[in-house]
This record gives C-alpha cells, sequence and structure tokens, in this order.
C-alpha cells in the first residue's frame, strides 16, 4: 500500500477559476479522523468541505432522485462557495427504463443549483455492459434530447466504462451532440478506458477511480475498488492533460472517486498543490 498523503487541515488557496477540484461525494463517516474532526456530526460535513474546495460531484442522485429542498439545503451550507455536478440517477444510464416523469423529477430537483449558478454539470456515467452500437448512440442521443426540452442548456457530460467508445469517430459523435466526455483514470485492464483526456462538450471532466486492480472487479465491499492512493508521480502525469482541457473547455472539474478512509481528499490537495505551481 502507497504510503498516505499528508491531508492539510486548513484551507489552501483557491484553485484558477477555470479549473475546479474536488472529491466524488463528501459524507462518508470513514473520512473523520483523516478529514473531518471525530466529534463532527454529519449535517456539518458539507460546511467543512466548503472551506477547503469549490467543487463537488454529487453521487447520492444516481440510487435516487434528489429533491430540490435537499439541493437548496446544500447551497445554503456550503455557503455558495461550492460548485456541484450531479450523477443522473440509475434509471437513466444503468436500467434505461425511467420514465419522462422521472427524468422531469430530476431535472426539476436541479433548480436551486441552476438557479444559484452552481450547477457544473449533470454527469452520463453509463456501465461497461454500455457498448458503442446503434442502439446505445440512440439511446444516448435520444436521453440527451429529453433532457434539454426541459432545460435546453443542462451540461452534460457522459462517461463510459468500455473501450469501444475511444475512436475519433465516437468523440465527433460527441461534439457533434455538445455531450461532454469524462476522460477517467483506473485501472488498466482488458477493455477498460484508457487515460484518454477530449473535450467534445463545454466543460472538461476528469474522474480519478484509483488503480486497485486487485479489487477491480473482485470485492466484498464495493468501496474496496477504490481503496487507492496516488502516488506525485501518478497525479503529475494528468497535468498536461488537464491544461489541454481547460485551454479547450470553458471551465473543467477534476473529482476523486478514490473515497476510501479519505483517499480522495489527500489526492485532491496533492493535485491543487501541483496545479497552483504549474506555470
Amino acid at each position: 500500500m502507497t504510503e498516505r498523503s499528508t491531508i492539510s487541515k486548513r484551507p489552501l488557496p483557491r484553485n484558477p477559476e477555470r479549473i475546479r477540484v474536488g472529491t466524488s461525494g463528501f459524507s462518508y463517516q470513514d473520512w473523520k479522523g483523516f478529514f473531518y474532526p471525530r466529534e463532527m456530526k454529519s449535517e456539518d460535513f458539507l460546511g467543512f468541505y466548503a472551506r477547503h474546495f469549490d467543487a463537488c460531484e454529487l453521487n447520492f442522485s444516481y440510487y435516487r432522485v434528489p429533491d430540490a429542498l435537499t439541493l437548496g439545503r446544500m447551497v445554503e451550507k456550503s455557503g455558495g462557495a461550492v460548485e456541484f455536478t450531479v450523477k443522473a440517477f440509475r434509471g437513466m444510464t444503468h436500467e434505461r427504463d425511467a420514465p419522462r416523469e422521472t427524468i422531469a423529477e430530476f431535472v426539476q430537483a436541479l433548480s436551486p443549483l441552476r438557479e444559484a449558478g452552481l450547477c457544473g454539470a449533470v454527469l452520463l456515467q453509463f456501465p461497461f455492459s454500455f457498448r458503442r452500437q446503434p442502439s446505445a448512440l440512440d439511446y444516448l442521443e435520444g436521453l440527451a434530447v429529453g433532457l434539454r426540452s426541459l432545460w435546453e442548456e443542462i451540461p452534460l457530460v457522459a462517461e463510459f466504462r468500455h473501450r469501444s467508445w475511444v475512436s475519433e469517430e465516437a468523440l465527433g459523435w460527441l461534439g457533434d451532440r455538445a455531450l461532454g466526455f469524462c476522460a477517467v483514470d483506473e485501472p488498466r485492464l482488458g477493455n477498460l478506458m484508457p487515460p484518454l483526456a477530449a473535450v467534445t462538450g463545454s466543460v472538461g471532466y476528469v474522474r480519478f477511480h484509483g488503480r486497485n486492480a486487485a479489487k477491480w472487479w473482485k470485492h466484498e465491499r464495493p468501496e474496496e475498488r477504490y481503496d487507492y492512493l496516488y502516488t506525485p508521480g501518478e497525479l503529475c502525469e494528468w497535468l498536461p492533460r488537464i491544461e489541454t482541457l481547460a485551454g479547450a473547455a470553458k471551465k473543467t472539474y477534476v473529482f476523486f472517486n478514490n473515497h476510501f478512509q479519505a483517499k480522495a481528499v489527500a489526492n485532491a490537495q496533492d493535485l491543487l498543490a501541483m496545479l497552483r505551481r504549474a506555470p
């Protein structure tokens, strides 16, 4: 296991406006003692998080459709200092059976973020089984049209897990529809996505999942997959890619999903420090 980076307990200087760095989720009990004070209550997590990061990817919305009241409270607790991206409900991406009413409910829930100017993007994360073929292209296009019929300028980013989406043709298809492409760092296994960075929509987007190859497919608990701490050298590999994205997109979001015991926090702070030192 790689030695843990030191997590700063004091807020660091903000990153340049064009690049926002944060973590995938913030409400983890196992972050107590590593990032959050041990005695801190869950309702105080977001306010503490907002002192350290200006972006956060919300993942709970994958498991249930969020409501406007919950997201409105998040805006209040963060003091308007955090931009949120929201993962789409699984009925829209994994099960692909969400009725129009559910999609409308999802978009309506984003109203507090939209009104506050804090909705950075909606992440459409598709499973490994979602391979590039005509039926998948038709579904993705239809979903985008449906979402934009409810919010014309909704920023959409697609994350793929299967390597079949790696081609100039696929990137061109996404660009023609102003659908963002999510760059990922994950184990170099089989047909998983390689570390490809591209801008096909209004925002650049990067997700660090960790490189725990041994636990990626076989694990007792889901969080084991994301038990990984990036080394400074591994993060440095991404600096030119992130700068390229930032130069082509209106804004670029970078999130760490290696959330086990706040390793995402440590690596997000590491990357922020590197970006501030970069010329």
